[in-house]
């Protein structure tokens, strides 16, 4: 008797469980080490790959996006829990750690390559891509928005060596980081944030 109230306990319980349901978003904000990076920290976020996106070149290599000849966009494909993190919050963190204000690149990395961009998957990421720039603009900290919203197509994963990047190589990426002038942006427009 016992056994078998455990087991009728044991699945009353499995099923009231949420089931978090992962999602993914595909994000271009310049330099994909940092982007990587800087979401990777964001709660409820599950895995971030660098890649590229936006393109006309199947299988896009580094020196290839690089070039700014294939029409890829360095970009990241970010997992998350939409139970912990909604996909308008995500934007927002997303964001705050770009210069939504300069589509002809970000920081250092200067073209076509490395602009901003949110590649929205259906007519409701659209809008609330749309709303999430209109309220980044709305807090007061830039006079124009310049993110690109445009359709998903393909995202392909970049390199093996560029995976993880900041965590296998610290000091370069903490090098390339800080000569960027990332951070220096980001600390004068957020703060401490």
């Amino acid at each position: 008797m016992n056994r078998i109230k455990f087991l009728l306990i044991s699945m009353i319980t499995l099923s009231t469980i949420s089931m978090a349901e992962i999602k993914v978003a595909y994000l271009a904000g310049g330099c994909f080490w940092c982007t990587e990076a800087d979401m990777e920290k964001v709660p409820g976020v599950v895995d971030v790959i660098s890649g590229y996106s936006g393109g006309h070149v199947e299988n896009p290599t580094y020196d290839q996006v690089s070039s700014g000849t294939t029409g890829h966009f360095e970009s990241i494909e970010v997992k998350y829990d939409s139970d912990k993190i909604s996909y308008s919050q995500l934007l927002h963190s997303f964001l705050k750690v770009i210069n939504p204000t300069d589509d002809n690149g970000q920081f250092v990395d200067r073209g076509y390559q490395y602009s901003p961009a949110i590649f929205y998957q259906n007519t409701n990421e659209e809008n609330l891509a749309k709303k999430a720039l209109k309220q980044i603009q709305k807090e007061g900290h830039f006079a124009e928005i310049n993110v690109k919203l445009l359709p998903f197509n393909k995202f392909y994963a970049a390199e093996k060596y560029h995976q993880d990047y900041y965590k296998k190589n610290p000091i370069r990426y903490k090098y390339y980081r800080y000569r960027s002038g990332r951070d220096q942006f980001l600390e004068k427009v957020w703060g401490n944030n």
